[in-house]
């Protein structure tokens, strides 16, 4: 493709469920593309957001972005844990949120629950076939999006200048993550665990606190739930957790993706047919 007279390369790729470019060349030709295109795409409503803005079209279309890899147990896999560097991802990678377990393979998760069971063909050989089949898709958890309590997130917010405290973990706009993956617990009315809220953050568009999670099969549309923020005994001592103490804040069970625009003309596909 040629742009204001330079050949660039181009990828036909998008992450948020809308038709997306990604655009390659010398780097040294990026602010005048950059600007051609923005202003090619004025006439649309094309503005420049800044990659703050980035999570915030995943919080709206649905994709939970940074599951923990299941790679830490398990003798298949034990060729791989001792191949990878000790400063690499799996190495370095930090878990935050609120739900703590000293079992590694609590934090697993299914495809089914992170929305990806219609990839999964028994057609072929891979590892975790055995165990995959052995698996009732019916009883899985199921990705859901959880809409947060305005009043709730104003008295976490309003903390910020209470001197003497209550003082509740940070909710960084627009994504509050905290963590490489992130797993904060999802309890019902009697305080069970039915679920992990995975990547929180707020949508300007929805004017809404919103968090991408997997919860039990069985809790429907609509249902009230509590997500609780921070981590217990007044957090961790990771560069990104200065002391605090835990809350819960009230959340309703609600469609993903959330956004009705991409539930309605966004290419169907992962984000929805799992739905059906």
């Amino acid at each position: 493709m040629t742009i204001d007279g330079t050949t660039v390369r181009t990828l036909r790729h998008g992450m948020a469920g809308a038709p997306g470019l990604e655009i390659w060349g010398p780097y040294e030709h990026h602010d005048r593309i950059r600007d051609a295109i923005v202003e090619a795409g004025a006439e649309f409503g094309l503005v420049p957001v800044g990659s703050r803005a980035y999570p915030s079209n995943t919080l709206e279309s649905g994709w939970i972005p940074s599951p923990l890899p299941a790679i830490y147990t398990g003798e298949a896999e034990r060729a791989y844990r001792e191949w990878l560097p000790a400063d690499g991802y799996e190495a370095t990678g930090t878990l935050a949120g609120s739900f703590v377990s000293d079992d590694i393979e609590d934090y697993y998760l299914t495809p089914w629950e992170l929305g990806y069971g219609s990839f999964i063909k028994f057609d072929h050989d891979f590892i975790g076939r055995d165990a995959l089949e052995k698996v009732d898709p019916a009883t899985q958890r199921r990705k859901v999006t959880l809409a947060w309590n305005g009043e709730d997130l104003t008295r976490i917010f309003g903390s910020l200048f209470t001197p003497d405290g209550p003082h509740y973990k940070f909710f960084d706009l627009p994504l509050a993550n905290y963590g490489s993956a992130n797993y904060d617990s999802v309890v019902d009315a009697d305080g069970t665990v039915v679920g992990f809220s995975m990547f929180t953050g707020y949508s300007s568009n929805e004017r809404s606190g919103l968090s991408l999670a997997t919860i039990d099969a069985d809790v429907p549309e609509g249902t009230e739930l509590r997500v609780v923020w921070g981590e217990p005994n007044g957090g961790s001592r990771k560069a990104a957790v200065e002391p605090h103490e835990q809350t819960e804040v009230r959340v309703v069970v609600s469609p993903v993706p959330y956004s009705a625009v991409a539930r309605v003309e966004y290419h169907g596909g992962w984000r929805t047919g799992y739905r059906a």
